[in-house]
């Protein structure tokens, strides 16, 4: 009787724990892939104009002069999902073939990349296209992608391009943070691309994986180590969304990647940690240039350094883009 008393309460204790430990990886699901600054920060349009005009003072003489002339505008796609997914994009003022494809970071939107917009368009002439990821600024969705589904709405974003601004684009893809996980998840799948692929590409502070980031967040923010939650949380995400943590990476995706790529990484960034570059930039066949930004944090290595990150970018898509 002892003996079944104990082994009653082992088993009770064992499906406690089951169920606390699939309650915390669905709730962590939400909490990374629908976060409340969706609805606070990046489905905030105007909030994020002002943020933008706040920050980074050059922008406002250059959208109001975008708006004086009708160049700032906006266009639509649909996913495979059928979810319509927005853009903003500007022509440049003298007809080019140089494009660039900005992409945006984790609860951003198109408006918080504008000064990368304006770097490419007004400094340095190009076209410019500027989407709302998935669940992001104007698009349709409910859930953050990672850039692991992102990357397929890019290549749909890089076929708009050249409806947009003509067949014989040739453009640069450059993100930041999340956006520029994409960018890398994306740079993978040219080979596949049915339509000529982008020249370049600019990864901006970018993680190796979600799975890799997420490990690093449960351990900074809550302590807590990857297995087993993180794996249960990885489950629920493939059954509700269809994908998991693990497949999620820029690292296996830039292994694919012979197209030349520019890293950019701050030396002091804890969110996605420094070190992740350097496995992303090794695993990177083909032409690649590295650099790292003496004592910038996370996703500000522009804002802190406008002149060099300028110049920096500048020389790079210069060499590939005509």
């Amino acid at each position: 009787m002892k003996h079944k008393k104990l082994f009653i309460g082992i088993l009770t204790g064992v499906l406690i724990l089951i169920v606390v430990l699939f309650a915390a990886g669905y709730f962590m699901v939400d909490y990374a892939l629908k976060p409340g600054e969706l609805t606070t920060r990046s489905r905030n349009i105007n909030g994020s104009w002002e943020q933008m005009r706040h920050d980074y003072p050059e922008l406002g003489p250059w959208l109001d002069s975008l708006r004086t002339v009708d160049a700032l505008k906006e266009t639509y796609i649909e996913n495979e999902r059928g979810e319509r997914l927005h853009a903003f994009y500007v022509p440049a003022a003298r007809p080019t073939r140089r494009t660039a494809l900005i992409i945006h970071g984790y609860t951003d939107n198109a408006i918080r990349m504008m000064p990368i917009g304006y770097l490419y368009s007004r400094q340095l002439g190009y076209n410019i296209l500027l989407p709302d990821l998935h669940a992001h600024g104007l698009s349709e969705g409910d859930a953050v992608q990672m850039g692991w589904l992102d990357r397929l709405d890019i290549q749909r974003w890089a076929n708009e391009a050249r409806q947009l601004f003509g067949d014989s684009i040739r453009t640069v893809v450059h993100g930041i943070s999340m956006g520029a996980a994409t960018t890398m998840m994306f740079s993978g799948e040219v080979k596949q691309m049915n339509v000529q692929p982008p020249k370049c590409f600019v990864e901006d502070c970018g993680y190796t994986s979600v799975w890799d980031e997420f490990a690093g967040e449960l351990k900074n923010r809550f302590g807590l180590p990857a297995f087993p939650l993180l794996d249960i949380a990885s489950l629920f995400c493939q059954w509700r969304y269809g994908w998991n943590f693990r497949e999620a990476s820029a690292l296996e995706q830039v292994r694919q990647c012979t197209l030349p790529m520019l890293f950019i990484h701050g030396d002091a960034d804890t969110f996605v940690p420094t070190w992740m570059v350097h496995p992303l930039y090794e695993a990177k066949p083909g032409p690649k240039e590295l650099w790292l930004v003496p004592g910038a944090e996370h996703a500000v290595s522009y804002k802190e350094n406008k002149e060099e990150y300028t110049r920096r970018v500048k020389n790079f898509v210069d060499k590939y883009i005509r």
